[in-house]
């Protein structure tokens, strides 16, 4: 029997966890996309904190008249603008089973033009 969209991507996530690891001078970049919004935490694996979040939900992304793929990409200039501050420079990318393509790209796309490197 074919696994369904959701079992794929979660044997995907487990896949690609095993191999992805943060730590606090390199924290995991995790990427959630629902229907509606997108988000990304920059997580500590090692204490198993999350260090800042972003997120399309934000009042000044929300507002913005731009579509799905183009709010993704200012949610990537977000977090790499929050990383910067916090003295974030690199980064593991995280894309949670999704795959590189559409919103998720233009997020990464977004945050290494907005300085972070992965």
């Amino acid at each position: 029997m074919a696994l369904s969209k959701k079992d794929r991507r979660i044997r995907i996530k487990r896949r690609v966890r095993k191999v992805v690891k943060g730590s606090s001078d390199r924290p995991r970049m995790s990427v959630f996309r629902s229907n509606k919004e997108i988000y990304v935490q920059l997580i500590d694996d090692a204490t198993g904190t999350t260090l800042l979040t972003a997120s399309s939900s934000e009042a000044e992304i929300a507002k913005s008249k731009a579509n799905k793929v183009e709010k993704a990409a200012l949610v990537g200039k977000a977090a790499a603008a929050k990383a910067k501050a916090a003295g974030i420079e690199t980064v593991s990318f995280d894309r949670n089973g999704y795959l590189y393509h559409g919103r998720i790209k233009s997020l990464a796309e977004g945050a290494r033009e907005g300085g972070l490197n992965f």
